[in-house]
């Protein structure tokens, strides 16, 4: 099974892993499990940082090296299939990034590991 992880849970996972919950844990973990992060995620991460929001070490060798612990198998660029997944979706709240997310689980089969409700008003599957 294929999942991709939401911005909020690849933080948790690096940094905060209690704040995950057992269910994404589990799916996380499972050797069955082709874990995907998105570059759209890279990019609000760095726009949060540099705005004062966030406060992590970015840089490509942190990520680089969380991801492998983690289990990321891939970062996904953002295609133009996922630009035209992204045109088809419904106009559930205005947040580009997680828009982006949505599009990209369309596009690539995968399931989005998320605690935000708001995906539920997309036509993918959401795990927590």
């Amino acid at each position: 099974m294929r999942f991709l992880l939401d911005t909020h849970t690849l933080l948790w996972a690096i940094g905060e892993p209690g704040r995950l919950s057992q269910r994404a844990t589990e799916l996380m973990i499972d050797p069955r499990s082709e874990l995907l992060a998105s570059t759209a995620s890279l990019w609000e991460i760095a726009i949060k940082f540099q705005g004062g929001k966030l406060n992590v070490p970015v840089s490509r060798q942190y990520f680089d090296f969380h991801f492998s612990r983690i289990g990321v198998r891939r970062v996904l660029a953002v295609d133009q299939v996922h630009v035209y997944a992204l045109l088809a979706l419904p106009p559930a709240h205005r947040d580009p990034f997680d828009r982006l997310l949505a599009a990209q689980c369309i596009a690539e089969s995968a399931q989005l590991i998320t605690a935000d409700p708001i995906f539920r008003k997309y036509p993918i599957q959401a795990v927590w």
